[in-house]
């Protein structure tokens, strides 16, 4: 078993170096997935087979041992040579193999079902979504409000509630499933969304914003237009960059299912989302890879709310929740 175990840990070792230095592409919910199934099998051995079995090698010793004593006893000797007292120890314990698997498994299986079905942690990569979150916040996904999903397969086991339009989603992006981006939910199923000349409609009703002081991007260095934005009932801040067209260009505009649903121009897009999808916005608008390029996020791709900035090591002050 000792050999045996050292070759799954191998495993786990070097998918994981694979998947740092880029040789294979990870998918942390399949890795912990399989953690908690093998420390589990482990734990039930350990309980059912291998910890009985060592607790009856002590036993056998204790019961041996007095035999011995009433023999001499009854030839007279009373002074008999002590054996190590420590020998009952190292057979009742849990050899390394097994600290390393069984004596892990209550703490995996705390995070497997902490991060499947309750909360899970992130880290924001890049300013798309600025000046709410910046790169390098820490923050925090609620993984039931809009139903709970198996992990790795993400199918749906409760309903929850519908995202409703100006909340913070996390999703597994459209082009490649296995990352995760987080945008700000700017149309529901049904909805008609136009971004004309970097004015944001939504049913043919323009999306009150309001001007504020400008914002400095610490990134670039440079001022950006900051306003306050009311979305469904939702305010927050965005930037526009007065550099960047509103309109896209055919090479930008990657193909996706539904994209005769939007008409694009050199003012900007118009979108009537589908049944069952979602169209995302960064709220640094003109610099945010989201739905414009790449088309609606399908209810299946959902991963949760985000709500709560938990950490950001270079500015304690970013911790708290957002909208």
């Amino acid at each position: 078993m000792a050999f045996l175990t050292s070759l799954i840990l191998a495993a786990f070792a070097g998918y994981i170096g694979a998947w740092y230095f880029g040789v294979v592409e990870g998918n942390f919910a399949l890795l912990l997935f399989l953690a908690t199934v093998v420390t589990g099998l482990y734990w039930l051995a350990e309980r059912f087979y291998f910890l009985p079995k060592r607790r009856r090698a002590a036993d056998a010793l204790d019961a041996s041992l007095a035999q011995r004593r009433e023999e001499l006893a009854r030839q007279g000797i009373t002074q008999v040579d002590t054996v190590d007292t420590k020998a009952r120890e190292r057979l009742v314990m849990q050899p390394w193999w097994l600290d390393w698997t069984a004596g892990l498994f209550p703490v995996i299986l705390a995070v497997f079902l902490l991060r499947s079905f309750l909360f899970e942690p992130f880290k924001i990569p890049s300013g798309s979504m600025m000046p709410t979150l910046l790169t390098g916040d820490l923050i925090l996904v609620n993984k039931f409000v809009y139903g709970l999903r198996l992990p790795v397969i993400n199918t749906k086991i409760t309903e929850g509630r519908a995202p409703e339009r100006g909340e913070v989603m996390v999703f597994r992006y459209p082009p490649k499933p296995s990352m995760d981006y987080i945008k700000r939910v700017i149309g529901v199923p049904g909805d008609e969304v136009s971004y004309l000349n970097k004015k944001l409609t939504i049913n043919g009703q323009p999306v009150p914003k309001v001007a504020i002081p400008e914002y400095f991007d610490e990134e670039t260095m440079r001022y950006l237009k900051q306003y306050n934005e009311d979305l469904g009932g939702k305010e927050h801040r965005l930037l526009n960059d007065d550099s960047r067209r509103a309109g896209l260009s055919e090479a930008e505009i990657m193909p996706f299912p539904n994209q005769e649903n939007c008409r694009y121009s050199v003012e900007g897009v118009v979108c009537k989302v589908p049944p069952g999808h979602y169209f995302m916005m960064g709220d640094n608008r003109d610099n945010s890879l989201d739905s414009r390029y790449w088309g609606f996020v399908p209810d299946q791709n959902i991963v949760g709310k985000a709500f709560l900035v938990w950490m950001n090591f270079g500015n304690l002050k970013r911790i708290g929740t957002f909208q």
